[in-house]
């Protein structure tokens, strides 16, 4: 970090949210919430998923419009103004996902949309000196002429966030600037992150990494089902009192652990010093047949990269056994050779084919039982998937309907049955329960146990923590690509495994 002084934040309020509800059919995202924020403030702005942070995100940034309360930016109402009318009176929004132009410079991307011209044409000087200008103000060494789709993921995010600086905002809004970044990469993003808010910038602060907020922001707003809880200074706010006030009373309700015996035996995976740079440090872990163990983290904390070096689709450093014997070099054909399976984070992206009916996505890959002398039969294949649909209860018309007309809870049951028709020991579940609903996720839980029961091995990923208590045996807790803790029996609470997630 530089030396640059932080400005104390000032009298005057930027933007204030009064008695603001929103609500989409089923769920109110925002609950009558009261938030403000001043000039040279960094606010940070922490709650679990579904608390409402992009709810009252997109309220400020004019995306969309409350049901009732009022907004006001500068003094000023927003009124339906929508994006234009926020951006006027001085709101910059930078997101998690980049909306950058690879192939254009880095000067030009800051003026993207707004080029300086004269005679007609773009001005082109004008441009990169008033980009310099900005790198230079927020302490960024990024040559103005370089494609962006060449700078590492760091500068790129830094480009996005000169971008929004580059308009003068009343107010800066950075949702999870960091989420991608390893810690080292990080570090350029919270000077920047200094140096607005010592403009006078009033900065919202959107992440999970309590060892940023600590060194950037000046207090902390925390949110819980749609509603502002509280507002605390950073300064002297222990990382118990943060995570109660995320959970509130549910925590130990929603953390009951059942109780089971811990597995014993000789593991079925054993991981050493595995490291996956930058995301990925250093992990090390056993796990035994029968067991399902969470592996709990936030975003950014290398959860899906440590599930892709295992399955062998990026390559790794470390030690890596299966059944005792070292896997020398993991690769995906290899690793699915000795019955590991992987369900991905990105289910539509990665997980199926759309188009393929539900018994070829869960057949392809293998066909063993589904061919003769080299060839797939499609009465055996009908015949595979009937047994599976049967036995994961499937809700699906017929075998061969195509896989995108299925919900994401019967999508997802298909993908995990596709290792199971591969006979795998070993499954590596990326978020199984993502985007899915509660009569589908109890679903998904039972068919881990049940597996499990059967002496598979699971890895249960997810960034929920809260249902990690309610199918684990055990639980890793992952930040910045190291383990922070592990937890059995009674120690596994959401609390624990909260405090471990997000502690330095």
């Amino acid at each position: 970090m530089s030396d640059t002084p932080a400005a104390a934040p000032g009298t005057k309020v930027v933007a204030r949210v009064r008695g603001a509800t929103k609500s989409y059919p089923g769920v109110t995202a925002l609950d009558r919430a009261d938030f403000e924020i001043r000039a040279g403030e960094v606010r940070a702005l922490l709650g679990r998923n579904g608390a409402g942070k992009s709810t009252l995100i997109r309220l400020l940034s004019g995306v969309e419009t409350p049901d009732e309360g009022e907004i006001e930016i500068g003094g000023l109402p927003l009124g339906q103004g929508g994006i234009r009318r926020a951006a006027k009176l001085g709101v910059g929004t930078v997101y998690q996902e980049l909306s950058l132009v690879p192939e254009l410079s880095a000067a030009e991307n800051l003026y993207l949309g707004s080029w300086p011209k004269g005679g007609g044409r773009i001005d082109y000087g004008a441009m990169r000196a008033g980009a310099e200008e900005v790198f230079a103000e927020l302490g960024v060494a990024i040559s103005c002429d370089t494609r962006v789709g060449e700078l590492p993921l760091a500068q790129q995010q830094l480009v996005e966030i000169a971008r929004a600086f580059r308009a003068r905002p009343r107010l800066l809004i950075l949702d999870e600037p960091t989420s991608a970044l390893a810690a080292a990469e990080a570090e350029a993003v919270l000077e920047a992150v200094t140096r607005v808010a010592a403009s006078g910038v009033g900065v919202i602060y959107v992440s999970h990494r309590l060892d940023e907020i600590r060194r950037v922001a000046d207090t902390v707003t925390v949110m819980r089902d749609g509603a502002v809880v509280e507002t605390v200074p950073v300064r002297g706010a222990t990382t118990a009192r943060i995570v109660s006030l995320m959970l509130g009373h549910e925590g130990g309700e929603e953390a009951a652990p059942r109780r089971r015996t811990a597995a014993t035996g000789a593991p079925l995976l054993s991981v050493r010093d595995l490291a996956v740079p930058p995301k990925v440090e250093s992990v090390s872990f056993d796990l035994h047949p029968g067991e399902v163990l969470g592996l709990g983290g936030l975003m950014g904390s290398g959860r899906t990269e440590l599930l892709r070096a295992l399955a062998g689709f990026t390559p790794s450093q470390g030690t890596v056994e299966v059944d005792g014997a070292p896997v020398g070099r993991p690769t995906s054909r290899a690793m699915r050779r000795l019955g590991v399976g992987i369900t991905p984070e990105d289910r539509k992206g990665e997980g199926v084919v759309p188009l393929l009916g539900v018994s070829e996505n869960m057949v392809m890959t293998w066909f063993g039982g589904a061919s003769r002398a080299g060839t797939v039969l499609p009465s055996r294949v009908s015949s595979i998937g009937r047994d599976l649909i049967g036995r994961l209860s499937i809700k699906a018309a017929r075998p061969d309907t195509p896989i995108v007309n299925l919900s994401g809870g019967n999508q997802q049951k298909a993908v995990i049955g596709r290792w199971l028709h591969a006979g795998s020991r070993i499954l590596l579940l990326d978020e199984p329960t993502r985007g899915v609903d509660v009569e589908a996720k109890a679903q998904i839980y039972g068919i881990v146990r049940e597996l499990a029961e059967q002496g598979a091995a699971v890895l249960f990923v997810s960034s929920e923590l809260e249902e990690l208590p309610l199918v684990c045996d055990r639980v890793l807790a992952l930040r910045a690509g190291r383990l922070q803790g592990e937890f059995t029996g009674d120690d596994i609470t959401l609390d624990n495994i909260m405090a471990a997630a997000m502690a330095a």
